[in-house]
């Protein structure tokens, strides 16, 4: 459930500098928060917590200025990321890098460990709004090591972040009917998109696949796919990718990979993940081997103890442990000629 994280009005809004931080103190950072005075002040900001990550919905009817300096940053070295997503008005960030202006649409990054101000301005009917997400910097930096850019922007032309936008305001607008766990995931699925496409417009713009990275990706896709079929060989991924055999096993070979290291490789990798994720009653050693597209548990079992060193049934037991990455032969026995079981 979301709660009120601050309300002003005519009545109460001098003393938003003591209040923008809820009753605990604890959402934010510290800065210089003022509102403008005018004939309708309406500002309000709720608060919806799913683990570390806060979703905050402001919403105002007149402007409001927040500063964060050197000095503040010193005071309390409050180290976050937070995800601005502007539906309403405007956004004007003055950052060490320049001045960014964020409108309707646009997506925009500030950071307390370094110095801005922004100014949120209203629209033409007199309504600023914006959703963003107050993200713990180590968290941030599991997918973006080196983060975004200071005054980072996007347009709104951006369809990953609108993507983004409508999973964490569905996570924000939920009732209660969505578990903490459930919750978790979708806000951790949102900032993977957003990370992914931060990358690339913080790197100057998309990258631009060659033909033969997109080519390699068609082939990726259609073994994940075909990945049960155990008569899944060079000749039929070839076929379905519309390639020759020969040209697969060439890009292959660019990626220092040949076709029966890598589909033994993703066989097992993910009968690995199935154990992990399973118990006995739910999936049997049979049943993951068949599924993966081996043609019988024997050869199933003799290949992920060649990989992991312990049996499919061992590995379970002791509880999945984190094994080495299979060492997966570049000829596995049968199926040399092209053809995986």
């Amino acid at each position: 459930m979301t709660e009120t994280l601050f309300a002003f009005d005519k009545h109460n809004y001098l003393d938003c500098q003591s209040g923008f931080r809820g009753v605990r103190n604890q959402e934010y950072y510290l800065g210089d928060y003022t509102i403008d005075a005018g004939s309708v002040i309406d500002v309000r900001a709720d608060k919806k917590a799913v683990g570390t990550i806060s979703i905050i919905r402001l919403r105002s009817r007149t402007r409001l200025y927040f500063k964060r300096t050197w000095s503040h940053i010193r005071e309390d070295a409050t180290d976050v990321a937070v995800l601005w997503f502007v539906k309403r008005g405007r956004l004007c960030i003055s950052h060490q890098c320049g001045i960014t202006v964020a409108k309707a649409g646009d997506f925009a990054v500030t950071k307390s460990m370094t110095p801005f101000s922004i100014e949120c301005q209203p629209d033409e009917d007199s309504v600023h709004e914006v959703l963003h997400v107050i993200v713990p910097a180590h968290m941030l930096r599991r997918h973006l090591p080196q983060g975004p850019s200071s005054g980072f922007c996007v347009p709104a032309q951006g369809r990953e972040f609108s993507i983004a936008e409508r999973i964490l305001t569905e996570v924000f607008e939920d009732a209660g009917e969505l578990s903490e766990h459930v919750a978790q995931l979708l806000v951790d699925s949102a900032l993977m998109v957003l990370s992914d496409a931060v990358k690339e417009r913080d790197a100057g713009g998309p990258v631009r696949l060659s033909l033969s990275e997109k080519r390699r990706q068609d082939v990726l896709r259609y073994i994940e796919i075909h990945l049960s079929d155990p008569k899944l060989s060079i000749a039929t991924v070839a076929k379905g990718c519309g390639i020759s055999p020969r040209y697969l096993s060439f890009l292959l070979k660019l990626h220092g990979t040949s076709f029966s290291s890598m589909v033994w490789d993703k066989r097992l990798k993910t009968a690995r993940q199935w154990l992990s994720a399973s118990k006995p009653g739910e999936a049997s050693i049979s049943e993951i081997a068949y599924k993966v597209g081996f043609k019988s548990p024997a050869h199933f079992s003799r290949m992920f103890k060649r990989a992991f060193k312990l049996s499919p049934r061992s590995y379970r037991s002791t509880g999945a442990p984190q094994a080495a990455q299979p060492a997966v032969p570049a000829l596995p026995g049968p199926g040399c000629n092209g053809t995986t079981h």
